[in-house]
């Protein structure tokens, strides 16, 4: 049947050119535009491309970073993280989907050096680069220190200085890198590499550099720099920028100083103070061998003497052995009178003690106790068969069958055995079973009575 429009022309388009005709429409309106949403259902396949669907609490949009776009990103796409993008809207005609390809993105609030620098603390946490437990401790007088920074700034000045008043004749060695720009994290990488190395024969070396922004410190957060700290053989004193910065290489650092000068007292001891401290320990020591030989002389003395006059000594043995027989025969003596006085009294005890009155006190004793117990006993015995029978009468009386026994029955419902209390509760034509003391009636209700008998 034909519609009210039937008349007017009509345009017929196919699936594939109306979404061509949507694409257009849609890349001539939007070519480049500027979005802001949440990062969710991330995923980067083997292509290394990155599909995630940007959102806000109203809508969502499916977008898309291509994998050169991607690399030159300062930080890691993440889910749940707002951004800030440039791209274009495109139609996927096989699906009949738009989304936006960006060609440029940026963490919203969070600079992207900063937020690569979260990131990259947060993973290299995980893998345990920063656990206290495998920070070794620095050695107490090094050798020879390594020194990792530029060979044109302030910071390697101030440590050679420092160097030279704390330990004139320590010998250093400085590692010259660049410690910003492009090559600067490989040129640091190499430096620690070398300084490792056991033909140089250091004890410990300082990575350092001065203070800075983010962008210019962004060399000590690479995560090939943090892992040369970590793989270094030697213990690593890191001091970059000032005492408010910190880099991803402090945290893996065995001791991290607050700035470069400190690092460096850190690292070298006063040798004015260690040699203080040496002569202290040796006029200990020479003390402590005077006294030992005074010692020694003395006991060398006292043999000397026993020796040259061995009669001596053997009067004096002869004595103490005198002393000793006197005082043991005396000992005897007082034992054999104290075992006497002991003897004398236990036989007086027991003439004193007449064995036979005491078992006959004894029997006594036992033959009135055995009396109270069989009392104590028949009483409780008596008691509780009284109140045996108490119960058992109560019991008959509450007997069922013993109110049958006089004349009594009880009528239950057939089926179902309910007891029948109320005529009205049954019907006429109703089986019914009657209980008597001795058997039971099964009978019908041929009539019923209700009310009072």
């Amino acid at each position: 049947m034909p519609t009210a429009n039937s008349h007017l022309p009509r345009d017929i388009y196919t699936v594939s050119s109306l979404t061509e005709n949507i694409k257009r429409l849609l890349e001539d309106r939007f070519s480049i535009l500027w979005i802001s949403g949440e990062i969710s259902n991330l995923r980067i396949p083997a292509s290394g491309h990155a599909y995630f669907t940007l959102r806000d609490e109203k809508a969502q949009i499916a977008a898309v970073v291509f994998k050169g776009q991607r690399r030159q990103l300062g930080f890691g796409l993440e889910n749940g993280t707002t951004i800030v993008g440039m791209g274009r809207i495109t139609v996927y005609e096989p699906r009949g989907s738009y989304q936006i390809i960006l060609e440029y993105v940026e963490p919203r609030g969070l600079g992207a050096l900063q937020l690569a620098f979260e990131q990259r603390k947060r993973k290299l946490d995980q893998e345990g680069l920063f656990d206290p437990a495998r920070k070794r401790p620095l050695p107490a007088l090094p050798a020879k220190i390594g020194v990792i920074t530029s060979p044109s700034g302030a910071v390697i000045r101030d440590i050679i200085n420092i160097g030279r008043r704390r330990f004139p004749n320590m010998a250093m060695v400085v590692l010259p890198v660049r410690v910003q720009g492009e090559t600067a994290p490989a040129e640091i990488v190499k430096a620690l590499d070398i300084a490792g190395n056991r033909q140089l024969n250091l004890d410990l070396v300082i990575l350092a550099r001065g203070g800075g922004s983010l962008e210019d410190l962004a060399a000590f957060n690479e995560e090939a720099v943090a892992r040369a700290v970590y793989h270094c053989r030697i213990p690593v004193v890191s001091a970059i920028g000032h005492e408010t910065d910190f880099t991803i290489a402090d945290f893996v650092a065995d001791v991290r100083a607050p700035t470069p000068s400190a690092a460096a007292e850190i690292a070298i001891p006063v040798k004015a103070e260690l040699k203080a401290d040496c002569q202290a320990l040796q006029s200990r020591c020479l003390r402590a061998v005077q006294a030992r030989v005074r010692h020694l002389d003395q006991r060398y003395r006292a043999v000397q003497e026993r020796v040259l006059r061995p009669h001596k000594a053997i009067q004096m043995h002869l004595l103490a052995l005198d002393d000793h027989e006197q005082r043991m025969h005396a000992a005897m003596r007082r034992l054999l009178s104290s075992l006497r006085m002991h003897y004398e009294n236990q036989k007086k005890h027991l003439f004193r003690l007449n064995i036979k009155d005491y078992f006959n006190t004894s029997k006594a004793k036992n033959d009135i106790s055995l009396y109270k117990l069989t009392k104590i006993m028949t009483d409780m015995i008596n008691m509780q068969k009284t109140r045996l029978a108490r119960n058992a009468s109560a019991l008959r009386a509450l007997d069922p069958m013993a109110v049958l026994r006089r004349g009594y029955s009880i009528t239950r419902t057939l089926p179902g055995h309910a007891v029948v209390m109320q005529a009205q509760s049954t019907s006429v034509g109703q089986s019914l079973e009657v209980l008597l003391a001795e058997g039971a009636l099964e009978v019908t209700v041929a009539k019923k009575k209700i009310g009072p008998r």
